[in-house]
């Protein structure tokens, strides 16, 4: 489709160039030369006039095809950025959605672990769900805030990519004498201004002050005296996970990976220093998934929170690839771990916050702490 309309543009060209009224009125010449500095056609005793003969020429032919490859090579690039600003926008609402969802789900479950651990905290967990509540109200106004930024910025794409495709339509007679300077200027800066990318939201540690205590009350001392190497991009497994669009993992690295002992019955708090660690993985796991010597290939039997990294941004997952929007602990990490309740929880020592909690009844089977860290 191309190619014909290519060709009946010529051919609409050649008429023009061929018809009476459009030949050099001063030779009667037909005119075949086009002059870049005056944008003018010209016939070829007009190109080697003394008023000419200092400028830029070429034939019609060459010009007209040096001034389409411009115009299709902006619109080119202005179209992947428009695409590139596009998923951007669905990444932001989906973000959103996502993160009206997470609120949710980390409402109940703070709820959950107040009244089975500490049903006398009630006020800090009210004081704690009203903060969260408040936080994320100012976090969702500034998910839908750069969402209307990188809507607008399109908009502006949209527009200069409209003039040139309206350009780029238009007869090559009026294609060539006409002065795309200033609309080749703006397209540039279109195409090569830094994109508005979406955020990545981030709840606020929050204090638990008496629930931290409650976990102490049953710290034990985990001697961690198995070690093996493990080779794994994510023990979530990557098709199920919910992390931001911009995340992009590397491929499977060695991480050093150790266990204690096993545990069937009882409370048990522990902590483990994460501090040098940018990628880590710790909660509980059992028998069955540990396989020495072998690639991690499944998350079924490990019940972890896990750390990934990459471009300065980094996600806190659990089991089913559940995405946590909190900030990430910067040393100790401490797990409780409820054997007849089936469950573990992971608090960030330092600043006294839990961090999540999976639901009672989430394994029923003797497990083994575990963690891992990137080996080097």
């Amino acid at each position: 489709m191309k190619k014909q309309v290519s060709i009946i543009r010529k051919k609409r060209l050649m008429e023009y160039l061929n018809s009476e009224e459009h030949k050099c009125v001063t030779h009667k010449e037909r005119k075949t030369i086009f002059c870049d500095k005056n944008r003018i056609l010209l016939c070829q005793l007009c190109s080697d006039s003394q008023e000419h003969r200092g400028h830029t020429h070429c034939s019609i032919n060459v010009a007209v095809v040096e001034q389409m490859e411009k115009l299709l090579k902006q619109m080119d690039s202005l179209w992947k950025r428009i695409g590139i600003q596009q998923n951007y926008v669905e990444i932001e609402r989906r973000t959103a959605l996502l993160w009206l969802d997470y609120v949710k789900l980390r409402e109940e479950m703070i709820r959950k672990v107040y009244r089975k651990l500490c049903p006398s905290l009630n006020e800090e967990e009210d004081q704690h769900i009203e903060c969260m509540r408040h936080q994320s109200n100012t976090i969702l106004e500034e998910l839908r805030k750069s969402e209307a930024m990188i809507v607008h910025e399109r908009s502006q794409l949209v527009g200069v990519y409209r003039e040139l495709m309206t350009m780029s339509q238009k007869p090559y007679e009026v294609l060539l004498l006409q002065d795309l300077d200033d609309l080749f200027r703006r397209s540039e800066l279109a195409a090569n201004l830094d994109m508005q990318q979406g955020m990545i939201p981030r709840l606020g540690a929050h204090p638990n002050p008496g629930l931290t205590a409650r976990f102490n009350s049953f710290r034990v001392k985990i001697s961690f005296k198995h070690l093996i190497i493990l080779s794994y991009t994510s023990i979530i497994p990557l098709d199920i996970r919910r992390l931001h669009e911009n995340t992009c993992l590397d491929s499977a690295e060695n991480h050093r990976a150790s266990w204690g002992k096993s545990f069937s019955t009882g409370k048990y708090y522990w902590e483990v220093d994460l501090k040098d660690y940018e990628k880590w993985a710790v909660g509980v796991c059992n028998s069955a998934w540990i396989r020495e010597g072998n690639y991690v290939t499944t998350s079924e039997g490990a019940f972890i929170l896990e750390c990934l990294r990459n471009e300065g941004h980094y996600s806190l997952i659990t089991r089913r690839g559940v995405e946590h929007y909190i900030e990430k602990p910067v040393g100790r990490v401490g797990m409780f771990l409820d054997c007849e309740g089936g469950y573990v929880s992971f608090l960030d020592v330092a600043k006294s916050s839990l961090i999540h909690s999976y639901s009672p009844g989430t394994f029923h089977c003797a497990v083994k702490p575990f963690f891992s860290v990137v080996y080097t």
